[in-house]
């Protein structure tokens, strides 16, 4: 994919939306900072990308250019329900104005905001601790680890301490498919993406 992906830009082509949605939020991570600030940032209104489980530097640049692509939109409802992939990379500022409009967060998205973004609660800060009972604070206080909670200096107790390793029994059904079923998807899916860029390459 890596290698298509390339090949595909040194023709000269664009990350389009179309090329975004073939790449899509499986490969998006492979971009370096040059081919994602190339990005028009129109193009992310049509393409369907998260970058959730990219570098912080990814999910900085790629939020940068969604904030960008619905600007127009900045004032509607709609606003948060399309910047909501990309908040991973919202500075502190950024979120503490989302947070005026009333927006109801899920714990995904909470767990994947910049570390230094939690600032965002300011003077609620303290207020997180009244919480860490209840969820999803309890959710999030347990997927960090002690020490990080403690830099808050806010009393936030329950976090995984050093030298353990916190394991998360997934809260979904597991799959009925075929093992091999799985297999096979995951194995044609980077020669479904060669296959799809190389078409855009000789079209």
């Amino acid at each position: 994919a890596s290698a298509a992906i390339k090949r595909y830009l040194e023709l000269g082509n664009a990350l389009n939306a179309t090329a975004l949605d073939a790449i899509g939020t499986k490969y998006v991570c492979l971009l370096n900072a040059t081919d994602l600030r190339a990005i028009d940032p129109s193009s992310l209104k049509l393409a369907s990308l998260n970058p959730s489980a990219c570098s912080q530097e990814t999910k900085n640049i790629l939020y940068q250019k969604a904030r960008e692509a619905f600007s127009d939109q900045h004032h509607l409802p709609a606003y948060y329900e399309l910047i909501l992939p990309y908040l991973g990379g919202a500075p502190a500022a950024d979120l503490k104005v989302l947070s005026k409009d009333d927006v109801n967060m899920n714990m995904s998205t909470f767990v994947n905001l910049r570390r230094d973004s939690l600032m965002l609660l300011g003077v609620h800060l303290p207020e997180l601790a009244q919480w860490q009972s209840r969820a999803p604070v309890r959710d999030w206080v347990a997927l960090q680890t002690q020490p990080e909670l403690d830099k808050l200096h806010i009393g936030l107790t329950g976090g995984v301490q050093e030298g353990y390793i916190n394991l998360v029994t997934p809260k979904f059904p597991v799959s009925s498919a075929p093992l091999g079923t799985v297999a096979m998807v995951f194995h044609l899916l980077p020669a479904l993406l060669l296959s799809f860029l190389t078409v855009s390459i000789l079209s």
